[in-house]
């Protein structure tokens, strides 16, 4: 079966020209001009971008999801081809309904008609890993209104055949490819592998559903559907089902009466508030994920949907990029390079004078344009690149949240072409700053150790009691080294002394025979 695959994969290679696209990085030429000589009768109107797009459609689900993942790694890739691959998010059919149905039966041991009050069985979104139905759930299980997410049938199987075959056309990739190692393909492969498997498994979406739907319970600004895990399995994730306008539809979003403006900084706020406040952001924001609500009690709210790929920071990620952020606008690239060596991502010999001023290359001239037409995630992508001549590492964890940020700034200057993105986040991220550094951040560390004092104090007594009466031993080391200096001494004495015995003695017995 993989010999079959692997020759469909061939044609489609041959017949969109990804060979060519390919083989005209190899050193030589020699290979480019053999398979033009092969293939003497195509001919490419359509530009190299879109043809790579629609090969990895033909191609099916994996390599689908394998552009989607790819169109995130901007750092790698060229403008064109990063933008073209993007547009893969939903272009996925769906599977048959029996197929569907199968699956649900197997997951739970019954059919469909006995897990839930009604089905529908005609798919409402496909993606490359799975579709969703709407459902109602059983009156004695509630019987409230579902959206029920069901995986692609056997894929697993067939995700492991095709990781093997990319990870087959990686290596050739590195060796004809004047810069595939630089790009490291086969590190990309691994790391899409990595993203499919978690996919792979609905109950860990359900659980970073669920984990976001804490991180805002309450909140005015994002609503995230409850997981009702009594139904969800690895195959089979039942949430609750939202209602709303998909966030690209601007024009029935100004009839329903959401204000855009406002919209569009709530997107900003919600963004900083995952990230800066939480450290685990949805990672996923493309128009496809985000609808907004439009009844009373929530109108004007974002809604998130699909949970698959999320994106965590630790506090030293966040305090990187709160740096950073807020030293591009005061133009403290200086305080920009320290922040990358003392993160330790650049190695510990980088001359900061050099890292400036390349920093300053690349954020000086956007200043001459308003706030409003800067690009945060351009300007850290930029930062990413230049980073790069001094061998930084950058995160899989801020790639994946640079692409996050440019689907948040897309969405919202298609909703208000002049949102001040800094405007908007500069005093989230003061605060931020206040909250880690200023004297709330003293009284939160107080408050976080009093518990840990407070089982302390009581013992204090007891355990200097113990301390008074049992004294450490003393430190011998001093005495030992002391010892051995003595003792080294003692033999170099012990040893000229012996010499000076042997020839006294050799002067005794040789004297007679040596004359006077």
């Amino acid at each position: 079966m993989r010999l079959f695959r692997l020759a469909k994969i061939l044609s489609i290679v041959s017949r969109y020209g990804l060979d060519e696209m390919i083989l005209e990085h190899e050193p030589s030429g020699r290979l480019a001009a053999l398979s033009r000589a092969l293939h003497f009768w195509r001919r490419f109107d359509t530009p190299s971008a879109v043809r790579l797009r629609l090969a990895l459609e033909a191609l099916g689900p994996i390599f689908v999801k394998f552009g989607q993942v790819l169109s995130t790694r901007r750092d790698l890739l060229r403008p064109d081809i990063a933008d073209e691959l993007a547009r893969l998010q939903d272009r996925v059919p769906p599977f048959s309904s029996e197929l569907a149905l199968a699956q649900i039966e197997e997951a739970y041991g019954r059919p469909a008609s006995e897990v839930f009050a009604e089905f529908d069985s005609t798919p409402v979104a496909s993606a490359s890993i799975a579709q969703v139905h709407f459902a109602r759930l059983r009156p004695e299980d509630g019987g409230q209104d579902v959206a029920v997410k069901v995986l692609r049938p056997e894929m697993r199987g067939v995700i492991a055949n095709d990781l093997a075959l990319l990870d087959t056309l990686a290596g050739l990739l590195e060796s004809v490819w004047s810069d595939g190692k630089r790009l490291k393909p086969r590190e990309v492969v691994a790391e899409f592998a990595k993203y499919l498997y978690d996919e792979l498994d609905l109950m860990r979406e359900a659980a970073n559903c669920s984990q976001l739907r804490r991180n805002f319970h309450g909140s005015r600004l994002l609503q995230v559907p409850e997981v009702y895990w009594d139904q969800c399995t690895t195959t089979v994730m039942v949430m609750e089902r939202m209602r709303g306008i998909p966030i690209s539809q601007t024009g029935a979003l100004l009839a329903a009466g959401v204000d855009l403006s406002a919209l569009s900084r709530a997107g900003v706020e919600i963004f900083f508030t995952q990230v800066f406040r939480d450290g685990f952001f949805h990672a996923d924001m493309h128009p496809g994920n985000i609808f907004i609500a439009t009844d009373p009690a929530h109108h004007g709210s974002y809604i998130a949907l699909d949970f698959g790929i999320v994106g965590t920071l630790t506090d030293t990620d966040k305090n990187y990029l709160a740096q950073n952020f807020l030293a591009f606008f005061q133009r403290d690239y200086k305080r920009v390079a320290t922040a990358h060596i003392e993160a330790g991502w650049a190695p510990p010999d980088t001359r900061a004078d050099e890292f400036e001023a390349a920093v300053r290359a690349v954020c000086e001239p956007i200043f001459d344009r308003p706030l409003h037409e800067i690009s945060f995630g351009r300007v850290l992508l930029r930062l990413f690149q230049t980073s790069r001549r001094f061998n930084v590492e950058i995160q899989p964890q801020l790639v994946m949240l640079q692409k996050t940020l440019l689907n948040i700034e897309g969405l919202g200057r298609q909703l208000d072409p002049n949102l001040d993105l800094w405007k908007t986040a500069k005093p989230f991220l003061e605060r931020w700053m206040s909250e880690q550094l200023g004297r709330r951040a003293f009284q939160r560390g107080m408050q976080q150790e009093a518990p840990g004092w407070a089982r302390m104090l009581p013992q204090l007594p007891r355990l200097v009691h113990q301390a008074l009466a049992h004294p450490p031993a003393p430190d011998l080391a001093p005495q030992l080294a002391k010892l051995v200096r003595a003792q080294r001494q003692q033999g170099r004495w012990l040893a000229l002394i012996a010499v000076l015995l042997a020839l006294l003695l050799l002067s005794r017995y040789f004297g007679p025979y040596l004359g006077p």
